[in-house]
């Protein structure tokens, strides 16, 4: 795993030597082991490495072709390079080293980006062509490996993360107004803007063509759900195991210390169950708790540790929270409130005590609708079905903003309810997918916000991913449009800034492309039966794992989040929130930031989101901006 950055010099030649090391040194958290640089007439590019397969300096970038005339810098893994490289040596390729980057290379000099169909992994790859005077960009399938790029009239920058960017002189630093609606919608910015308005996201599954001419984009690989198996329930299990098993095989592959995180969920439980079956030695085994019993999963993490003797190491998240916190929000670029970034961060930094690469159990509730809100979202279409067009239409939404308003939870979960009804499924399945209404941003944003927005809303990135998905049914819709958005916007970005910030590499068997393709195959039927989620995934597993861990209640990755704004964060969050001209009172209204604190505070309502939310950007604020 490792950091990239670059950027061209056709119409600017201000980048220089001394820029890409400031850039290298912006992630070095990526990559401590080597660096190197690159520049030429026309690109400039450098590398910060972690060394996962070929510990050699050989095995150091930029590296380049046999000709001399490609060369790439390299962040991620491919896991089938043993097999692409039989099938090169075999057309007469040399190889000098045992990397996979070499792999990559040889494979682009014979194919172009043809060569990325071949390639199974997590990969963010820069290739400079010198004689075309090409920059080729690509990002993995799924979106596991970030990249970004900043483009103005003469410069085009790229890098692993926005901090790298902004090392280059002149970069601007204007923020996207929509980009701030939707964090607070889905605690993250999603695909493919970022928080700042000339810097993009690599959308997963494609790969860009920079020239002094132009920028070409285009899509490699998506994901479709039109073939439906036709198998017994029975061989379909056995044949996502045989997957699963594959895929999980591959990932072990490591010459430096291996291990796992374990939640005592599914889906890593299933993941370690597979590594112990196909290790020698014992699985070393990482997990995280809380003092909390309500959000603690730590025993069942022990009762799979015990099941399959692994090697097992646990931490118990107590009093340095706060000490972390604003370490922890600095390595994100831009504004991010998934609450679980505090366990991941906790659980990456055990993890790097006893290993370099930890496989996950990632993918498999986007993948296989094992979150509660895929239930929810269920009864929500299955009665929409049943109810009159004109009362959903008319009558529901008069019922909406009064139940919204009340104290009582089980009112607002009304309210949330009867305002799905009246949408279409689509707009239905934004709201259960969402962490602030309208009537919280409406009573929070002030006027001069509400206006540059020009009558922009977050929902038309949800609604167009429902409605683009390749697939039939409503579930394979909502599951496509969480892959879409969610996955790669939230989970996938915790997950690698947070390994990252430890120097940890983290791999995700469910997330290969294998695995995603053979779920979306899966009808949606046998993925959520009633109310048990994930129900094809947990028959798979039963062959691995007991009924106690299979059907147990799920907890997530939860952190007791608003406790914690009443004790452990509340002085911190307080001088955040309340202070005077702060970042937040250039978008928001102070006296009603103000005011749903001491809401929380008295317990007369739960505003822990809409807070959290607030904190994260204040927290992003002050750190990128102020």
């Amino acid at each position: 795993m490792c950091g990239i950055a670059g950027f061209t010099r056709f119409s600017d030649a201000t980048g220089d030597v001394s820029s890409l090391l400031k850039m290298g040194d912006r992630i070095a958290h990526r990559g401590p082991d080597a660096h190197g640089e690159y520049l030429d007439e026309g690109v400039g590019l450098c590398h910060r490495r972690l060394s996962i397969i070929d510990l050699s300096s050989a095995g150091n970038q930029p590296m380049f072709s046999d000709d001399d005339n490609l060369v790439i810098v390299f962040n991620g893994e491919i896991y089938n390079f043993p097999a692409l490289r039989k099938d090169l040596e075999q057309a007469g390729y040399a190889f000098k080293t045992k990397t996979d980057t070499e792999v990559i290379l040889a494979l682009y000099q014979r194919e172009g980006a043809r060569c990325l169909d071949k390639l199974f992994g997590m990969f963010a790859i820069a290739i400079w062509d010198k004689q075309k005077q090409e920059l080729f960009l690509a990002r993995d399938r799924l979106g596991k490996k970030p990249l970004y790029f900043y483009r103005d009239e003469k410069r085009f920058i790229f890098a692993s993360e926005i901090k790298a960017i902004l090392e280059i002189e002149n970069v601007r630093k204007e923020i996207r107004h929509d980009a701030i609606y939707d964090f607070f919608v889905y605690q993250y910015v999603p695909e493919a803007k970022s928080i700042f308005k000339n810097i993009d996201k690599l959308r997963p599954g494609h790969y860009l063509i920079i020239s002094k001419d132009r920028v070409t984009e285009k899509q490699y690989w998506d994901v479709s759900f039109r073939q439906q198996s036709t198998a017994s329930e029975e061989e379909i299990a056995d044949g996502l195991l045989d997957v699963i098993d594959t895929c999980t095989r591959q990932r072990m592959i490591s010459d430096v210390p291996l291990g796992a995180f374990l939640s005592g969920g599914v889906d890593s439980s299933g993941v370690v169950a597979l590594m112990a079956n196909n290790s020698e030695k014992p699985v070393v085994t990482c997990s995280i708790g809380f003092d909390s019993k309500k959000y603690d999963e730590i025993q069942y993490a022990r009762q799979v540790a015990e099941q399959y003797h692994t090697t097992h190491h646990e931490l118990t998240v107590k009093e340095n929270i706060l000490e972390h916190l604003e370490k922890i929000v600095g390595f994100f670029d831009e504004p991010f409130a998934d609450q679980s970034l505090v366990p991941t961060y906790f659980v990456s930094q055990l993890a790097k005590t006893k290993v370099t690469v930890a496989l996950a159990g990632d993918g498999g509730d986007e993948n296989f609708a094992g979150y509660s809100k895929y239930s929810v979202d269920q009864i929500e279409n299955n009665l929409r079905n049943k109810v009159p067009g004109f009362i959903r239409e008319n009558v529901f939404p008069a019922f909406v903003r009064p139940l919204q308003k009340s104290n009582v939870r089980t009112l607002n979960r009304a309210a949330t309810l009867l305002e799905a009804m009246s949408k279409t499924p689509a707009e239905g399945f934004y709201l259960t997918n969402t962490f602030m209404t309208d009537a919280m941003w409406d009573r929070l944003a002030n006027d001069e916000l509400k206006r540059s927005l020009g009558g922009y809303h977050p929902s038309a990135i949800s609604t167009q991913f429902y409605n683009d998905a390749d697939a039939e049914d409503h579930l394979s819709r909502v599951l496509y449009t969480d892959i879409k958005t969610y996955l790669v916007g939230d989970i996938l970005v915790k997950v690698d800034r947070m390994s990252m910030a430890n120097s940890l590499e983290v791999r995700a068997p469910i997330l290969d492309h294998r695995v995603v393709e053979y779920a979306a195959s899966i009808p949606s039927s046998l993925k959520l039966q009633q109310k048990e989620k994930k129900h094809i995934l947990k028959k798979a597993f039963s062959r691995l794992l007991t009924p106690d861990i299979l059907y147990r209640k799920k907890m997530g990755f939860s952190v007791p989040l608003a406790q914690w704004l009443r004790n452990e964060l509340k002085a911190t969050a307080e001088e955040k929130l309340l202070q005077p001209e702060n970042g937040l009172s250039h978008y928001f209204r102070p006296e009603e930031i103000k005011t749903i604190w001491l809401e929380h505070q008295q317990g007369i309502k739960d505003h822990s989101a809409a807070l959290w939310s607030l904190l994260m950007f204040e927290l992003w604020w002050q750190r990128y901006i102020a």
